[in-house]
């Protein structure tokens, strides 16, 4: 991004008498791939350019193309116009890459090369040295808070104890940074990632809430029409960002086992009385509303089925669950997620979107006047 910045390829466009602040078109972007050796041919530029997509790093200006086409169409960075999602995962990340950089840039930096077990590991630290120097340097308030910062930065793989078998501590154990951010990476390093994080085809979408300990002859979720089809599920609990994607690290390999009840399928029929298209809920005078609902989900999620694609829709909604205190109905249209427009996407890459996110989530819904 910055590289393109710096090349004049983001700049402010006209297009149909109005001007589109630090953009790029994607043609010319193309090009520079391949003039620049990030990609080989036009083919793996655009399946590059549909990564970062994916990512919610770059977007279509109006966001009219949820597809990255080589044309003269005008894309963005989502960190240049203020839509790029912050989540607590990408915020952690960011803050370690700032350390990093802090600690390799600084004279008789702690960062050494040490050996334990007759084995060297680079760019090494003890657990006790770290936190002296959080303090310090006024990173952090005492202590505590650096012995929660250091969890933070292992449970991310971005720090390690250098055998895997320890968590962070203040104490003399041996951890280095498991990342070398100042490697220079190649974009296409990016069509080698496995796709550890894709989620399951369960009928279930992974972010619902589902009660722990549901009443007698209640079921989890209210949703159009009672339906003896639906049964009560069983309880899991939002996953962190370490166990989605796959992370090889063995301390946290296996997240905690959860002992409930066995999985009973939802009712896998659409609430909807018939279909609906965007067009629809987007034309002028068409009688929905949009509405702004700001949910704080609890210790197992938020409350809510979603189902359907282009656009998707509430399909159940845990009457006691935090959705449903927020003001969350069957039958809404989900509009947007923390900011990020959703009515093109399927309900696989909403629930990711919303599990990678923060805790409080802000949607944007369209509902029906009736």
């Amino acid at each position: 991004r910055l590289r393109l910045h710096d090349g004049k390829l983001i700049k402010d466009r006209r297009y149909h008498l109005r001007t589109y602040p630090n953009c790029f078109v994607a043609k010319e972007l193309t090009d520079w791939l391949i003039d620049h050796k990030e990609a080989p041919d036009r083919e793996t530029g655009i399946r590059l350019m549909q990564k970062l997509m994916d990512h919610y790093i770059i977007h279509h200006v109006c966001d009219e193309h949820s597809d990255y086409k080589d044309a003269k169409l005008l894309y963005r960075f989502r960190k240049d116009d203020g839509t790029f999602p912050l989540s607590k995962d990408v915020k952690v990340f960011m803050r370690g890459q700032s350390l990093y950089e802090k600690l390799v840039s600084v004279e008789e930096s702690i960062l050494k090369v040490r050996e334990e077990n007759s084995v060297k590991y680079q760019r090494t630290f003890l657990g006790s040295e770290m936190i002296d120097w959080l303090v310090q340097e006024g990173e952090v308030e005492n202590r505590q808070e650096a012995v929660e910062l250091g969890r933070a930065l292992l449970e991310h793989g971005i720090i390690q104890h250098v055998s895997n078998r320890h968590h962070f501590f203040d104490s003399d154990v041996l951890y280095q940074f498991w990342i070398n951010f100042r490697r220079r990476r190649r974009l296409t390093e990016l069509l080698n990632e496995n796709s550890s994080r894709a989620l399951s085809e369960s009928p279930d979408s992974p972010f619902c809430l589902r009660k722990l300990n549901p009443d007698p002859g209640n079921t989890s979720f209210l949703s159009v029409q009672t339906n003896k089809e639906i049964k009560v599920v069983s309880a899991v609990r939002r996953s962190s960002i370490t166990s989605l994607s796959g992370n090889s690290n063995a301390y946290f390999s296996a997240p905690p086992t959860l002992v409930f009840p066995p999985v009973a399928e939802c009712n896998p029929k659409s609430v909807l009385k018939r279909p609906v298209t965007n067009e629809e809920l987007l034309s002028p005078g068409a009688p929905y509303v949009k509405k702004t609902l700001t949910i704080v989900g609890d210790a197992v999620g938020w409350g809510f089925v979603v189902r359907g694609g282009r656009p998707c829709h509430i399909q159940a909604v845990d009457p006691g669950g935090p959705a449903a205190a927020a003001g969350m109905k069957v039958c809404q249209f989900v509009f947007s997620v923390n900011g990020v427009y959703v009515l093109h996407l399927d309900y696989q890459t909403i629930s990711s979107l919303i599990m990678t996110g923060p805790r409080t989530l802000v949607m944007e819904v369209m509902e029906a006047i009736e």
